[in-house]
């Protein structure tokens, strides 16, 4: 553990990296390009790792120790889920908490509550049929030019609109969420992009809200908008932020997925050959899939001392909780680093674990089954354009910015 070395001071968040056990940054270069073998270096020599950079932070790699941090809502709390601190200092914003994702309980039970009912999956099943319209719309346009950006044409598109659907806001708004959803989550050490994003989005909802009032529907919001607890209505700020997490939670981080399962498509042509022989492997497949490529990373605020694997923390310390790296953990998953399409069992973390385990699942898991369904029957052979280069995210969420790819024969 960091216990046994010196930290270093604290360092500028653009400084090159000198130890990644006590000084490492999640928007270095290196950690952009591969936190895996990052990673597994930590896993064996500093299981718990330590930074000052934005902040200050912990960075366990292990399974159990992230399983047990996501349980324990005792000691940990997800007051604050961002990896680096949230920008402070305009006045003009908003202030924003993302309900129930950032509530502990009490708070948290009633919150979870109210939302859960819209990703059952019978509700998600009726998001199907127009999603699968969505993808085959999108596919054809592939197949007519012969090639694209396979994140910011179908990968991205895609969340956008079911989320919209699900929310009931206009389908014309998609892209705006989407640009405001990434700077949100991709800028997070650029405070000033963060906030101006953040801002566009309260503002949107706030609109769309008093719509709400005035003529409810049958949608997220609307549902939001005439609900009550104990016989009183909702904040109007817990309906913002409720509505925002649908947002955030939902469009970026399955497109992050998407991107990277088509990303590995792309690049392991006997992974794409067998799943267009036999379809019927792919939901195991995205379960593996999303193993590998975990796109989102977590924090939680220590409340008191407390005590990570062995390492001790302090009251107001924040940890991350690396699901990504634990779904790596070779004392869980045999052979960790090699991609088994039949993974069995894969108690992978993708979408967290405890009380804050995605309410979305349902619905991910749907999103990327008919994408990649209605992609590999119509675009079965593609490849990454020889000349572009994929760029990654970093932060709060990993997957490919880009993805410009060439279908082929």
């Amino acid at each position: 553990m960091t216990d046994n070395v010196d930290a270093p001071a604290t360092r500028s968040p653009g400084a090159p990296v000198s130890d990644w056990a006590c000084d490492y940054d999640v928007y270095d270069a290196a950690y952009v390009e591969d936190p895996y073998t990052i990673w597994a270096d930590l896993r064996h020599s500093c299981p718990v790792a330590r930074s000052e950079r934005h902040g200050g932070s912990w960075l366990p790699t292990r399974y159990a120790d992230v399983s047990a941090i996501a349980h324990d809502v005792e000691h940990f709390s997800s007051r604050e889920v961002s990896v680096v601190p949230p920008p402070t200092g305009d006045a003009d914003v908003i202030p924003l908490a993302l309900p129930p994702l950032q509530t502990d309980p009490p708070e948290h039970t009633w919150a979870r509550r109210l939302l859960l009912p819209w990703f059952t999956p019978q509700r998600v099943a009726e998001y199907e049929r127009p999603t699968r319209t969505l993808c085959q719309m999108l596919t054809d346009r592939f197949v007519d030019a012969g090639r694209g950006d396979a994140v910011l044409q179908y990968a991205q598109q895609i969340p956008a609109w079911v989320v919209a659907h699900v929310l009931g806001v206009p389908h014309a708004l998609t892209h705006e969420f989407t640009t405001s959803v990434r700077d949100v989550l991709d800028f997070t050490n650029e405070p000033g992009r963060r906030i101006a994003a953040r801002d566009s989005i309260v503002r949107c909802l706030l609109d769309q809200m008093a719509r709400r009032r005035q003529h409810p529907g049958t949608d997220l919001l609307s549902g939001l908008v005439l609900a009550d607890v104990d016989g009183e209505p909702l904040g109007d700020l817990h309906i913002l932020g409720t509505a925002a997490l649908a947002l955030i939670a939902g469009i970026d981080t399955t497109a992050s997925a998407l991107g990277s399962m088509l990303w590995h498509l792309a690049n392991h042509a006997e992974h794409r050959a067998l799943l267009v022989e036999r379809p019927d492997l792919l939901p195991g497949a995205i379960e593996e899939l999303l193993r590998v490529y975990s796109p989102v990373t977590m924090a939680r605020i220590a409340t008191s001392d407390a005590d990570i694997g062995g390492c001790p923390v302090s009251a107001g310390d924040r940890v991350l909780l690396n699901f990504p790296a634990a779904n790596r953990d070779p004392d869980v998953f045999d052979d960790p680093e090699r991609i088994l399409l039949d993974r069995s069992p894969n108690r992978h973390l993708a979408f967290g674990t405890g009380i804050h385990r995605c309410a979305g699942s349902h619905l991910a898991r749907m999103e990327l089954r008919v994408a990649l369904e209605e992609w590999l029957a119509q675009i079965p052979s593609f490849r990454v354009d020889d000349a572009a280069t994929v760029e990654w995210t970093a932060g709060q969420v990993r997957g490919p910015r880009n993805l410009p790819l060439v279908l082929s024969e």
